[in-house]
């Protein structure tokens, strides 16, 4: 869908709900030909045998997705990695569970390395995906895409590409970084709140080069210039909150702990959790809460772990 206009100032304040989950890593993984695994998969089918998956939980995963629904959002974000090995099968079975997330028009996904895992992966699950990964786009490149809802705005970006084995990291280029910079430029004139989801953090602490993300710089420069509320990512599989400056102040920067990791969690990771934002308009102001649910080390239900005022 074009998105040429900007948006107009006439919005009426509600209250507007946005989750927020990442790295789902859909298990169990389906069954491997052997012929699917003479390139990169090798690689992560080790990994998946040897750590993932005593830690990837699908069973927890639904209760998530169950409880979060529970809450009502107006849009969820999904900020990568559905996949494990970007196999046709997963593919698949992504799209089969984003149905259980809500319908296209309410969930927003942008990809995660895992979903690029080899090359023309991506592509394939674009199409089957459909308008999970779609929305407004200012040309025929199909990112950034802006959903609205109400005088909330968020903005998918891509940073998933396909690397060499025991590469993760991800690469936002001067192209869609530009794109990004009329988008944020179009929806701050109109009054909008600006959500921009990508799967890689944007920190440049976290730009290793294995890890990371090349073009870090371009979308903090973007950032810094023409500014946005809220940042959303995954990848680390961890709950952190940042900054990273904007033209009038600081602008957070919000992961989230991996939606499909087990409680019995390996390498540092957080059990899995989901984040919930309120976001609205107060006179010339913005207020927006966010509070974190999810799993403890121990017990089985998922609890409130969080709430905290970042605007």
């Amino acid at each position: 869908m074009p998105f040429y206009c900007r948006a107009s100032r006439a919005i009426t304040p509600v209250m507007i709900t946005l989750a927020h989950l990442s790295d789902v890593h859909l298990a169990p993984l389906p069954p491997v030909r052997p012929s699917e695994l003479l390139n990169k998969r090798i690689t992560g089918y080790l990994n998946w045998r040897l750590t993932r998956e005593k830690t990837l939980d699908g069973d927890g995963l639904t209760r998530l997705v169950r409880h979060m629904r529970g809450q009502n959002p107006d849009i969820t974000a999904v900020t990568g990695d559905l996949m494990n090995l970007a196999l046709d099968a997963e593919i698949n079975s992504a799209y089969n569970w984003l149905e259980t997330v809500g319908d296209p028009d309410q969930v927003c996904v942008c990809p995660g390395n895992h979903d690029a895992y080899i090359a023309g992966q991506l592509d394939k699950a674009m199409d089957r995906w459909g308008s999970y990964v779609a929305g407004e786009t200012l040309d025929e490149n199909p990112f950034p895409f802006v959903r609205r809802v109400g005088n909330v705005a968020v903005i998918s970006c891509n940073s998933a590409v396909a690397t060499l084995p025991f590469m993760s990291s991800g690469k936002f280029d001067e192209h869609q970084a530009e794109r990004l910079s009329r988008c944020l430029k179009l929806l701050g004139d109109g009054g909008f709140f600006r959500v921009v989801m990508i799967h890689h953090p944007p920190n440049q602490e976290s730009a290793h080069p294995r890890l990371g993300l090349y073009g870090a710089r371009d979308f903090r420069r973007v950032v810094a210039e023409q500014g946005a509320e809220l940042i959303l990512h995954g990848h680390t599989h961890k709950s952190t909150v940042f900054s990273v400056p904007g033209p009038t102040g600081d602008v957070p920067v919000v992961g989230v702990a991996a939606a499909g990791m087990a409680q019995t969690e390996h390498g540092g990771h957080d059990p899995a959790r989901y984040n919930l934002f309120s976001i609205q308009r107060l006179g010339t102001s913005w207020q927006c809460t966010m509070r974190e649910f999810g799993y403890q080390r121990l017990g089985s239900e998922i609890v409130l772990r969080l709430s905290v005022r970042l605007y």
